[in-house]
């Protein structure tokens, strides 16, 4: 059944493939160089103007990006369009140092897009992460992001990379079947706030081959989603792939269907977890959520589900999280931990979480703070197969520190 089922989640994907190369083949190119655009210059105008010609094509066209250095200011380039269109970076797309806007480059309502090629958005986010407050104010300054899609459909991302972005390096809205495949992602590890991928309100949504290194969250699935799958994806450093933090705002919706497996993280302050609000604006479920063939190095609390994920405390830890976790599993998770807690499962006091596995839990640390353990909260397992360290072998104490 699973590799039926994998199979299944993947056929979208693969006819997506099949279509893109098919309008690939038969496109006509639009070379952004023929509507003025010049090296070490700024494209936004000539971009634009490519992509409005792009879009209105009949047949499938392809927007092309040559290589070079160029500047570019908010781009946002919105369909929908006529027919299967790409947008091809060779080159590097290069955002002002001042921090203002939106995004680098902002792609809305399009369906059967490509973005593709070997080149590079470059936030310039060193003028920006000494303007982030995110961590010390719960309503905080919104610095650009590298790329936006928002209500993109049947389309695929590969083999880009995004460097250096000011907030989220890559955000998702509304989008549905969309494949991010071989794309590259690089920040600090203390770059703030630059989460590598952020998925919200979306569904079908695969995160394939990739590699991730940056100073937020490497992947972070946030509310109303539906059907999410990571895999082989290389994470480290920054804090792990997180779904959540969940029940911050009173719009928010349940998140079903979330797959992480195959996945190696390095040097994270995190590995997996699940995060939601204490006193959480609104009440709703998070439900069949897995990680599987997960290998940590060096990773701090490997193994998380914090329901009273409260940073820089925010909020009223005593008010329980009204966000009800359910059929939740962890599978085959090995390696070495930084921390002496590698597994820490802690569920709401008022909705305490239901259908919890655990099973062949594999982790070693060799630091100083003790032997390794697991502490957990709210929550009564099923366990299997190895247990290193024992799964549940303490209660959690209360009111403990939430990592960013």
């Amino acid at each position: 059944m699973g590799l039926i089922s994998n199979f299944v989640a993947l056929l979208p994907v693969l006819l997506l493939l099949v279509s893109n190369c098919k309008a690939q083949s038969s496109g006509v190119v639009i070379d952004i160089t023929k509507f003025g655009a010049k090296p070490n210059a700024d494209v936004t105008a000539a971009l634009a103007s490519a992509w409005k010609e792009a879009c209105a094509s009949t047949t499938p066209s392809k927007v092309l990006i040559p290589k070079g250095s160029y500047g570019l200011s908010q781009s946002n380039l919105k369909g929908p369009c006529k027919s299967a269109i790409e947008l091809q970076i060779e080159g590097t797309l290069q955002a002002p140092a001042d921090p203002k806007g939106d995004g680098l480059l902002l792609l809305e309502y399009v369906d059967q897009l490509t973005v593709s090629g070997t080149g590079v958005l470059d936030g310039q986010g060193k003028a920006g992460w000494e303007k982030n407050d995110c961590h010390l104010k719960k309503e905080c300054t919104k610095l650009p992001m590298n790329l936006k899609l928002n209500f993109v459909t049947n389309s695929i991302v590969k083999d880009i990379t995004s460097l250096d972005s000011k907030n989220y390096h890559i955000n998702l809205l509304g989008c549905k079947n969309l494949t991010f495949d071989h794309v590259t992602i690089t920040a600090p590890g203390n770059s703030p706030n630059t989460d590598g991928i952020h998925v919200s309100s979306s569904e079908q949504i695969n995160i394939l081959n990739t590699n991730i290194a940056t100073g937020d969250d490497c992947i972070s699935v946030g509310d109303t989603n539906k059907q999410v799958v990571i895999s082989d994806v290389t994470c480290g450093p920054g804090h792990g792939i997180s779904i959540g933090s969940l029940g911050k705002y009173s719009k928010e919706k349940e998140v079903v269907g979330v797959t992480v497996k195959k996945c190696k993280l390095t040097d994270t302050t995190n590995g997996v977890r699940i995060k939601t609000w204490p006193d959480s604006a609104v009440a709703f479920p998070a439900s069949d959520m897995h990680f599987e063939d997960i290998e940590m190095v060096n990773v701090s609390n490997p193994v998380i589900i914090d329901q009273e994920y409260c940073p820089w405390n925010q909020c009223n830890r005593k008010v329980p999280s009204k966000i009800k976790i359910s059929n939740v599993s962890f599978k085959n998770i090995r390696g070495t931990s930084a921390t002496p807690v590698a597994v820490k499962i802690v569920c709401s006091q008022s909705n305490p979480c239901e259908g919890v596995e655990v099973a062949d839990i594999d982790l070693t640390y060799s630091g100083s703070e003790g032997p390794i353990k697991s502490q957990c909260a709210n929550v009564k397992p099923v366990i299997s197969g190895k247990q290193n360290p024992p799964i549940c072998g303490e209660p959690a104490p209360a009111g403990g520190p939430s990592s960013d």
